[in-house]
């Protein structure tokens, strides 16, 4: 059945509210802890082997792309500061079935990263000058022993958060302190120790590989992957001291630090390998610790030294960061009514929704289970994460055609334009990554369906034809840009049917039409009703 607004609501806020610990610092600090994370490590080689020099353009690309997303999200985070927000802003927009679909694309390309960053730490320690070492990594998988130690470094994230919010915070805001030096040292070491000029278009040319390859680069290189963490202030608003201008704060002001610490990276790479190499190709480049090693190929004993510290510490500050992220989703997903009841509930003391914690827990297992490297899902992440994306631009101006009485803390100018520019950016990221996986990251979306269809069936689809009306459009569009990936030009692993040029004009047209469309089928959904009368319910027991 269908809880009962009333009842139900007044039992999430007398017994089992969030509690508000985090300030605005703190709150930034999460977001660029969660940004800075292997990222970093491996960012910069995967970019430069994809697109060469060009990658500098790459990073500023991902970066303009991000933050038009991002900007959307501040908003919404700062109207509905609630824990595991992401993945309840397109349900009240738009009803429960694009809000399920946007809630598990949202997931699968968070909870994912909670093993990667594991991962991440342990290919780096496999190149430690010890033979046990080597034998945790062999043929760009980790071994049993190195899945085994993976493990070990999931269960830590999940003991950092077990016990609360403000245990989480300050080991984070700590490891953010750290993360900050690592690479400050680690351009300022390779920049004046061996820094070659010529790398940057006189060993080659400086887009070697073509301005496709640049595009492509922002998509699966992990450039796209690397910024993800910005969601984090947002799915932490629920905790939040003064949402209203914390969350801006800490959204824009992760992006634009990350942005210039990245960029830098890439600068301080790319000047730092040897002209020769690089004239026989930058694909022709494989590192498993990409800065360690170069750090030892000019003498830099000390930086190696700290880049394999590092190693630990960046991948675990964001790891430790997903955690918590991810739990209050699972928290949010369960409030949507779209999980288990148990994962609603939060300790009465720590204010943690402990059973979604252990379930996200298993999940991460099992990621580590199938995935066995920190290359082999920073592509499949990069594209998740961008269809996660779609949502918030087209939920957030349809509230605003739909909702227009809803308080809002935050009211960022210029929405109307920003807000189609970034759908249409979060398109062409999707399909600069290529066919087939285009194809296959829009199919892993729509495999949950079924869970959907149980709990709807539960509730005797209530509401559904409403529901089906506000998603044809996210239904029609996810198959149409898979089509576009297949038929596009060769230069992005389509057949050739559209020519290069062609192909580009094409998705940057046809999403805008099924923006609009969404914008336009936004009602002002049950959902939101529910959430004013909660409001409601909250300020009578302040009171």
């Amino acid at each position: 059945m269908r809880r009962v607004p009333g009842e139900t609501l007044e039992k999430d806020v007398t017994q089992s509210s969030i509690k508000r610990n985090i300030g605005p610092v703190a709150l930034m600090l999460t977001g660029l802890g969660s940004i800075i994370g292997s990222g970093w490590l491996f960012g910069a080689w995967k970019a430069a082997k994809i697109a060469g020099s060009a990658a500098l353009l790459a990073w500023v690309i991902g970066a303009v792309v991000i933050m038009a997303i991002a900007l959307t999200y501040a908003e919404l985070g700062a109207t509905f500061p609630e824990s595991g927000g992401m993945v309840r802003y397109a349900r009240y927009s738009h009803g429960a079935l694009v809000g399920f679909i946007s809630a598990w694309a949202n997931w699968i390309a968070i909870v994912s990263v909670i093993p990667i960053e594991a991962e991440a730490s342990i290919q780096y320690m496999s190149t430690w000058p010890y033979d046990w070492a080597h034998a945790l990594y062999v043929n760009d998988t980790l071994t049993t022993m190195g899945i085994v130690l993976s493990v070990f470094l999931v269960i830590v994230y999940f003991m950092l958060n077990y016990w609360g919010v403000k245990v989480f915070a300050r080991a984070n805001s700590l490891i953010t302190v750290f993360k900050f030096l690592i690479p400050g040292l680690t351009i300022a070491g390779l920049i004046f120790t061996g820094f070659h000029a010529d790398n940057f278009g006189s060993a080659t040319s400086f887009a070697p590989y073509g301005w496709p390859a640049v595009l492509t680069a922002v998509a699966t290189s992990g450039i796209v992957f690397s910024f993800n963490g910005f969601q984090s202030p947002v799915n932490l608003a629920g905790e939040a001291r003064n949402p209203s201008t914390s969350i801006p704060f800490a959204v824009v002001g992760s992006i634009l630090l990350a942005l210039v610490i990245y960029v830098l990276l890439q600068v301080a790479y790319i000047g730092a390998v040897n002209p020769a190499d690089v004239a026989k190709g930058w694909s022709h480049f494989n590192f498993a610790s990409p800065f360690a090693e170069l750090a030892l190929a000019l003498n830099l004993n000390w930086l190696a030294i700290l880049l394999y510290v590092d190693a630990f510490i960046s991948p675990s500050g964001t790891g430790t960061t997903y955690m918590a992220t991810t739990t209050r989703m699972i928290y949010a997903m369960e409030r949507n009514n779209t999980m288990p009841k148990i994962f609603g509930n939060v300790h009465p003391f720590y204010g943690v929704p402990r059973p979604a914690m252990w379930f996200n827990l298993f999940v991460s297992f099992v990621f580590l289970f199938f995935f066995r490297g920190w290359g082999t899902l920073a592509a499949v992440i990069s594209v998740a994460t961008v269809i996660s994306y779609l949502t918030g631009p087209v939920s957030l101006m349809a509230l605003r055609r739909v909702a227009p009485d809803l308080h809002r803390p935050v009211n960022i100018p210029l929405m109307g334009l920003v807000a189609p520019f970034a759908f249409v950016c979060a398109s062409l990221v999707l399909y600069w990554a290529k066919w087939p996986l285009t194809g296959e990251i829009i199919l892993l979306m729509v495999v949950a369906l079924p869970v959907y269809f149980y709990f709807q069936g539960k509730t005797g689809f209530s509401g559904w034809g409403r529901d089906l009306k506000a998603a044809w459009w996210l239904i029609a569009y996810l198959p149409s840009m898979a089509v576009l990936s297949l038929i596009g030009s060769k230069e992005f692993g389509g057949n050739g049917t559209l020519s290069y040029g062609w192909d580009m004009a094409a998705v940057a047209v046809l999403p805008l039409i099924f923006y609009y469309w969404g914008v336009h089928t936004g009602y002002r959904s049950s959902y939101l009703e529910e959430r004013e009368r909660h409001e409601d319910i909250e300020n009578e027991v302040g009171a």
